[in-house]
């Protein structure tokens, strides 16, 4: 049985604090008793964290890759992520900068059902960008919704994404809404020879989001949009496994910022939105933008992208999406910047252009498409 790795960025002054340091997340991710209390044998062997070779990178900053045993993990997706920073994400100074499967974990967390291939398969794009809209904003009706929707498939959109803030609100609850800018992508499609998928925001309680889920399949969605800092990664998961849900899945970054905005705690941003979402099950990984209204950086956005379509990631590669602030006149320096396998969110902007929004869609896509492959 293979034993996965996990890297941490610990901060300390001396690479013995930092190695010290290490033995107790070790020891805090697993059997969180200490050192001298573990049992000997199988628990002390296999269960506890191995601790590797602390590498200094700047002064002060040191990365440790530990090992752990499958068996602390089982085949739930919460206890991984448990194992992986658990209680040791409430303390100062540790970041997790790396993750290695390994054989085992990779065989019992599949990750994406679709991912590139299969969502562009589905919406006909064999290449080049996708394109996807935001339908909003709240307070809309889901007639108002619905008509945005099929002037943006008319104009060439390859995913009509609910916005975010669109959950179960009495201006556009979400089973007439959903029906509704389902039929119209449909309508669409069948109009002006498109393929375009609906992915519809699921949201609330625990309880009810499987079978929203399944409601927006028969209502004729094409995919779902669901924000795991929210509803936890294990909805993702439980989706993405079930071969009877079988559509493809988008993941959306609300509630996670604090994950990754801290420089000495928390996630680095290619774990977060690449690295978790793909083990998660998520076919699309939604992300703030370079140059929009979020502040990350032109670097941080590159390694979330690289981090999703990685070949040599867990489960199939996955389609970045980075969204806030993108605008038409963006496009091409947005297509230099990550190549083709992108899916470009396009929201409030296109509100500008009232009924012309689908000539602004068809703006966007002559400019993605005029830089082809080029990062």
């Amino acid at each position: 049985m293979e034993r996965f790795r996990v890297v941490y960025r610990i901060f300390a002054d001396s690479a013995a604090e930092a190695m010290r340091r290490a033995h107790d997340v070790a020891l805090e991710q697993t059997v969180e008793v200490p050192a001298d209390v573990v049992p000997q044998g199988f628990i002390a062997d296999e269960i506890v964290g191995k601790v590797g070779r602390a590498e200094m990178g700047e002064r002060g900053v040191f990365d440790v890759a530990i090992s752990y045993s499958p068996d602390s993990v089982g085949t739930e997706l919460c206890q991984l992520l448990n194992v992986i920073f658990g209680n040791s994400s409430i303390q100062q100074g540790v970041k997790v900068v790396g993750f290695e499967p390994g054989a085992t974990i990779a065989e019992r967390f599949a990750g994406p059902r679709f991912g590139i291939e299969g969502v562009r398969a589905r919406a006909n794009r064999p290449k080049g960008g996708l394109i996807s809209p935001v339908i909003k904003p709240q307070g809309s009706s889901p007639e108002t919704l619905a008509e945005i929707a099929f002037r943006c498939v008319a104009g060439g959109a390859d995913i009509i994404k609910d916005d975010h803030g669109l959950a179960d609100q009495p201006m556009a609850p979400f089973e007439e809404r959903t029906e509704k800018v389902a039929a119209a992508v449909a309508r669409a499609n069948a109009e002006f020879g498109m393929s375009a998928l609906h992915f519809a925001n699921i949201t609330g309680r625990s309880d009810e989001l499987v079978e929203r889920a399944f409601f927006a399949k028969r209502a004729g969605a094409g995919g779902v949009l669901l924000m795991p800092g929210l509803l936890g990664f294990e909805i993702v998961q439980q989706l993405a496994a079930d071969p009877a849900f079988g559509l493809p899945i988008m993941t959306h970054p609300s509630f996670t910022g604090p994950f990754v905005l801290s420089p000495e705690t928390g996630f680095t941003h290619a774990m977060m939105y690449g690295v978790l979402q793909r083990l998660a099950g998520s076919d699309i990984s939604v992300f703030p933008n370079v140059g929009g209204r979020f502040g990350f950086s032109a670097e941080e956005c590159v390694s979330i992208a690289d981090a999703c379509r990685d070949p040599a990631g867990i489960g199939k590669p996955i389609f970045p999406s980075p969204g806030g602030g993108m605008s038409v006149d963006r496009a091409a320096d947005m297509a230099a910047m990550y190549g083709d396998d992108v899916v470009y969110l396009i929201g409030g902007s296109l509100l500008r252009h009232g009924d012309r929004i689908g000539e602004a869609v068809t703006a966007m896509r002559r400019a993605v498409d005029a830089v082809p492959g080029a990062r």
